[in-house]
């Protein structure tokens, strides 16, 4: 095998390699004689098959895997002796076209391709004790127990039918026949029957409940309202619709203690229990909130630390996988791939801006990691699987055996774990004060962030 360096550019090294035709017959010839060994041919004692007969029913085959063999082991091989550190597949490429390749697999000439490998950047962390950053906290008073309680009580709420001839209220139940139009003509999606809706829950369109205050039953009304300009169904937003509601039921909510009732509801011993299982679970979404804010200005103070070449194909990889998403979201709301105020060019750039800060991110963490060791735990890749199952109720099993018949799946679901434990690495090493902050000001910007 001959290796010659052709070229090194930036990240991306290229090797031509060249394999002899009589290493690649030697190699052929050590392939068809263990063939010969095991194999019954009709008309010849087995293992009697004489070797030229052998190689005109096998030798294109086994010369096609003897080639693959031998680029893996040239590839292996140039990044072992010129210590290269992979960021992608290599790309192969075989300047002498398809003749050659068919001469090589007749073991009647040298089979020579090119081989670029874009290898990872090198760069130094350097320390990371003089980041100081701000940890914004909020403490779980009695009044976000109360309406968590009040929230999980509306859940479960009963109604009861109003006497004959009531008028509906705020917060009643109504239980309603409709069909929508669009220009006189009724639409997709826009007829229901026995539908219930509780009124000044926010559930409908906006001002749809408020024009059914006052009904009782047996009313028909007209209601009128406009689909918001972001509906989900892009061919309705922003457009105005009638529809033709009649009342066939109207329920009162029924008066319900906050609680031993609403405990026992929920599976709990006694109120107090339920209270302190409250305020815990309240308490883990404030400390979430805290992280996600504190790992962000993380994120963003490494990022503004390092400038160093980045793989051209990761950061084409995330980009396409960025628009990608973006695409999905403009086809389902309707609107155009430029964002407001943009052209679609400098919407593009924007965005290979942002796969360009993931990539640059993903190396910083991955080399923090790796030199400090850190590593992802089989208990904990087997937590985050068995609770990707669940998101599949009646399909675990085939998530689960998925996942696990998957390295490349199951790469993708190690990722983010092993970012979250080199995010607590680096916690450990910088200085983090806590800032404390009310609960709208801790939500308000992780809403906007």
């Amino acid at each position: 095998m001959q290796v010659t360096q052709t070229s090194s550019q930036g990240l991306k090294q290229e090797f031509k390699v060249v394999l002899p035709a009589a290493d690649l017959a030697a190699k052929l010839g050590a392939q068809l004689a263990e063939v010969q060994a095991k194999a019954q041919i009709k008309g010849f004692r087995p293992g009697k098959a004489p070797i030229g007969h052998l190689k005109k029913l096998y030798g294109k085959s086994i010369m096609g895997e003897v080639l693959q063999e031998a680029v893996n082991e040239a590839n292996r091989k140039i990044v072992e002796d010129n210590g290269l550190r992979i960021a992608v597949e290599p790309k192969l490429d075989f300047p002498g076209g398809q003749d050659e390749v068919e001469r090589a697999l007749a073991a009647e000439g040298d089979f020579a391709f090119t081989v670029t490998f874009e290898t990872l950047p090198k760069f130094e962390v350097g320390a990371l004790d003089d980041i100081a950053l701000e940890r914004p906290v909020a403490e779980v008073g009695d009044d976000d127990v109360d309406a968590a309680l009040k929230n999980l009580a509306d859940r479960v709420q009963e109604f009861e039918p109003r006497a004959e001839g009531s008028k509906a209220e705020k917060g009643d139940k109504l239980t309603i026949d409709f069909t929508g139009r669009l220009d006189g003509v009724p639409f997709e999606g826009g007829t229901g029957g026995d539908i219930d809706i509780v009124l000044g829950s926010g559930t409908f369109i906006p001002g749809f409940e408020e024009q059914l205050e006052g009904a009782g039953v047996g009313d028909q009304r007209l209601v009128k309202v406009k689909f918001p300009d972001d509906y989900s169904a892009a061919h309705l937003a922003g457009k105005d619709a009638e529809f033709d509601v009649t009342v066939k039921g109207v329920a009162a909510p029924k008066a319900m203690e906050i609680g031993e009732d609403l405990a026992k509801k929920y599976g709990f011993e006694n109120f107090e229990a339920m209270k302190t299982a409250v305020k815990g679970n309240l308490e883990a979404d404030f400390h979430k909130v805290s992280r996600d804010r504190l790992k962000r200005a993380l994120l963003d103070a490494l990022d503004g630390r390092y400038s160093f070449e980045l793989p051209e194909t990761l950061v084409e990889q995330e980009f396409n996988n960025i628009w990608q998403q973006h695409e999905a979201e403009a086809r389902r709301s309707g609107q155009p791939l430029a964002e407001e105020g943009k052209t679609e060019e400098e919407t593009r750039a924007e965005f290979r801006k942002i796969a360009e800060r993931r990539v640059r991110l993903g190396l910083v963490l991955a080399e923090i990691g790796q030199n400090a060791g850190v590593k992802v735990e089989d208990k904990d890749l087997t937590e985050a699987l068995v609770e990707r199952a669940r998101m599949f109720p009646g399909q675990e099993k085939q998530v689960w055996d998925f996942y696990r018949n998957n390295e490349q799946a199951l790469a993708q679901l190690r990722a983010p774990i092993y970012e979250e434990r080199v995010v607590d690495h680096i916690s450990k090493l910088i200085k983090i004060t806590d800032k404390p902050v009310t609960k709208d000001e801790l939500f308000k910007e992780e809403d906007e962030a």
